[in-house]
């Protein structure tokens, strides 16, 4: 398939994985690509492990199964690379975008990985200064646009706005919160 992008999420419950993927997905939509958007369901719990996905892609998306062989891996908790293989399917040519204070090299040497685009951001910083919680999916959209240039960043956080003010009506601050946290992120990331 021409132009597809796989993307896997690796979180903890309550950190926004699916949301994340979701509101990716909302945004490619409105930029006129074919989506699909899906969690990995398993203990759903606060803080256990989970994973969702993204397919974006120019024409129709056929594909109905799991991504195993994701062009872009994002890391919402630094604390799951010492028990979940992060970099399982990431190709020599694809992108790892984690959460965390640390430089991309010194990722790449905790990991020993070769290859492959490294994109660091301390999307949970970011998160508690911005929307007060630490809750880092929507920073980690500013750095993937950052990492990857998938969509313009004005169409994600025009689309993200949308979405955000319908369910967050009454709560202005929590919708600026995360514009600022997206932009923040687009601006702080470090890549190797």
């Amino acid at each position: 398939m021409k132009n597809l992008i796989e993307i896997r999420w690796h979180g903890r419950g309550g950190q926004g994985a699916k949301t994340a993927a979701l509101l990716l997905a909302d945004a490619a939509l409105a930029s006129g690509k074919y989506i699909q958007a899906f969690p990995e369901y398993g203990p759903e719990r606060m803080g256990a492990p989970v994973a969702s996905f993204n397919r974006l892609a120019d024409e129709p998306i056929t594909i109905h199964s799991g991504v195993s062989e994701p062009k872009i891996v994002i890391v919402l908790d630094i604390t799951l690379i010492k028990t979940v293989d992060v970099t399982n399917g990431l190709p020599q040519d694809g992108v790892l975008i984690i959460n965390t204070a640390k430089s991309p090299s010194e990722i790449r040497k905790e990991l020993n990985i070769s290859g492959r685009k490294i994109f660091t951001v301390d999307a949970s910083k970011i998160a508690l200064e911005t929307i007060k919680k630490d809750i880092p999916n929507t920073p980690l959209l500013g750095a993937l646009i950052k990492a990857t240039n998938m969509l313009a960043i004005d169409e994600l956080l025009a689309d993200t706005r949308k979405k955000l003010e319908k369910k967050f009506k009454s709560k202005p601050e929590i919708i600026e919160g995360n514009i600022t946290a997206i932009k923040r992120a687009y601006e702080e990331g470090k890549s190797e």
